[in-house]
């Protein structure tokens, strides 16, 4: 028999601190694609493939990254870390909030990568962030940023305000986790090749089962308050 090429996820974390709220989400983002990956294949019938999922912390290789930008040179981790972004079948990019846009870490790292080398890869945009007024740097910043990188974003993006952290939402607003695991089905979705459309599908909060979320229940993740 012939071996299964995995599944690959990759998540960045452009984290500073130790422990990290920006890690802290892209861990969860990539256990839910992770859980959703194998139930999808599952459903389907299909052989299951091993789901492999990395998350490569960017602080780690902060000084790596500044030195590539002043000599155009890659260090043997840093260039095994841009070759797990731009070989893996599926992408989550988390960054923190700084002066209302993504971190100078970020977007360094996002500089070395070839501007073709992401094109068509799904990809779950998310930030942390201390309040929900900078919410919208998913929209004004990460989204047109995969956009000249040729990636296709999901739906869904997840923005995490400190406040999100344990809360369950209310009427109007769905909790964090319940937007988790929406990014997550979607980007396992788009991993195994079936159309995400912005009428999102998502799992239940009591059975797991797919709902459409309406297009005025994404509008209420803005946050605009």
């Amino acid at each position: 028999m012939f071996a299964t090429t995995p599944l690959r996820v990759v998540a960045v974390s452009a984290g500073l601190s130790q422990p990290s709220s920006t890690r802290l989400l892209a861990d969860r983002l990539a256990a839910a694609t992770r859980e959703r990956l194998t139930a999808e294949q599952d459903t389907a019938g299909r052989d299951d493939r091993d789901v492999e999922v990395r998350v490569i912390e960017l602080r780690d290789l902060a000084v790596d990254i500044a030195n590539h930008l002043v000599s155009g040179f890659p260090s043997a981790g840093l260039r095994e870390a841009i070759d797990a972004v731009t070989e893996a079948d599926g992408l989550i990019a988390v960054t923190p909030v700084f002066t209302a846009s993504y971190s100078g870490l970020f977007k360094s790292f996002f500089d070395l990568i070839d501007h073709t080398a992401l094109t068509g890869k799904p990809v779950v945009i998310a930030a942390t962030g201390g309040t929900a007024r900078h919410s919208l740097v998913l929209e004004h910043a990460l989204r047109p940023l995969f956009a000249y990188l040729r990636a296709v974003t999901v739906p869904t993006s997840v923005y995490a305000a400190s406040e999100d952290w344990g809360s369950s939402g209310d009427e109007y607003t769905e909790g964090l986790p319940s937007r988790i695991r929406r990014a997550g089905g979607e980007l396992a979705s788009a991993v195994l090749g079936r159309t995400v459309s912005g009428a999102s599908r998502a799992l239940g909060l009591e059975d797991g089962e797919d709902a459409v979320v309406p297009f005025e229940q994404q509008l209420a993740d803005l946050r605009l308050d």
